[in-house]
């Protein structure tokens, strides 16, 4: 327990630092921030009338879009996931032969979940442009 909680003190203090760096180098005043803000939404709106229009329906473009956005932010989650799986299989689990095993669970359904999270677009798009016509 005490090496968990100093590992998540230092990433603190790490994130911290780096939050109050960037924070004190990019300022951002208010109206570039507002048009970063629009410039996103006007993107991300493009993207999904790309995918309504690639699709041919709304709601299949809908969910296509989706998808994307979970295959996208799966990747970092996942590896996050495993780090931390991975801490307590091999770094707490050396000595709890139970906190091992529930690394190994944990590192197992994490990966599964992540190659759910990137073959369902695949599978999504192969039933619905393919077998619907």
């Amino acid at each position: 327990m005490k090496k968990v909680l100093t590992i998540m003190f230092i990433f603190l203090i790490l994130f911290s630092t780096v939050t109050v760096y960037a924070t004190a180098e990019n300022t951002i005043k208010s109206e570039t921030a507002t048009t970063n803000l629009v410039e996103l939404k006007d993107k991300a709106l493009k993207s999904l009338e790309d995918y309504q229009a690639a699709y041919g329906n709304d709601t299949y473009g809908l969910a296509a879009y989706l998808l994307n956005i979970v295959r996208i932010y799966s990747i970092p989650f996942g590896f996050i996931g495993i780090v931390i799986a991975a801490i307590y299989r091999y770094v707490i689990g050396i000595r709890k032969l139970d906190i091992q095993d529930k690394g190994f669970g944990v590192l197992v359904a994490i990966i599964t979940v992540m190659v759910i999270c990137q073959v369902l677009p695949l599978i999504f798009a192969i039933v619905v442009k393919g077998w619907r016509g």
